[in-house]
């Protein structure tokens, strides 16, 4: 699709961008999200089977009071901007996950971890749905391959089986991926969406939860 640049969603840009990144370090500790992983959170609350309200998927981002009204306005007019790109961007194909970077023997590189820690998350917010129709569909596990692999070959998600690290073409494919994942997975929960008895599971406790402690992932319980 050539979209013209003219038509293009208002995103970030490379200033704002900073300045939020600046501020999730300031305000973040140890285990929770930054910049990328805030990212790959609303990405996957939006192309998600139900609507995750603000006052909801703040609470994962979100973890200090601020320091004063101007800054907490500021800040929440950039996650709301970035909330509303992230669709925007894929409709007109110029979604770009955000990454972060890590220190190499080779020097920096670019990591998904965070964005799959953070994508992961934001599937834990609708767990019930998403675990059921995994667990019923191999169609949507297919989908989600590519971030599959990622989030395993990072150690966000530990794999059933053995699992071979990624090569580092394999890894940019995966990434190249990703824009064309989301758009999918939108598309099924469009196509195949929670049915009422789906919805009402989502609210019952699951025989045995006591019994058997979830399993935890990144300092994260995986329900």
């Amino acid at each position: 699709m050539n979209t013209p640049k003219s038509e293009w969603p208002s995103s970030l840009d490379d200033k704002e961008l900073e300045e939020l990144d600046i501020f999730l370090r300031k305000h973040g500790s140890e285990g929770d999200l930054m910049l990328d992983g805030v990212h790959g959170l609303l990405s996957s609350i939006a192309v998600g089977p139900l609507e995750v309200k603000p006052e909801e998927w703040l609470h994962e981002v979100l973890h200090e009071a601020f320091d004063d009204e101007d800054e907490g306005n500021r800040t929440l007019a950039l996650l709301a901007k970035l909330n509303d790109s992230i669709m925007a961007e894929l409709d007109v194909d110029a979604y770009e996950p955000i990454l972060g970077e890590i220190d190499t023997e080779e020097g920096p590189m670019l990591s998904a971890a965070g964005w799959c820690e953070g994508f992961s998350r934001g599937i834990d917010m609708r767990a019930g749905l998403w675990e059921a129709r995994l667990a019923g569909d191999p169609d949507l596990m297919q989908l989600l391959g590519p971030v599959m692999a990622l989030a395993v070959d990072e150690g966000v998600l530990q794999a059933d089986a053995e699992f071979e690290k990624l090569t580092d073409d394999e890894y940019d494919e995966c990434l190249g991926q990703l824009p064309e994942v989301l758009n999918a997975v939108a598309q099924y929960w469009q196509d195949k969406p929670p049915t009422e008895d789906e919805i009402k599971a989502m609210t019952r406790p699951r025989a045995g939860d006591d019994d058997h402690p979830p399993r935890q992932r990144s300092g994260h319980w995986v329900h």
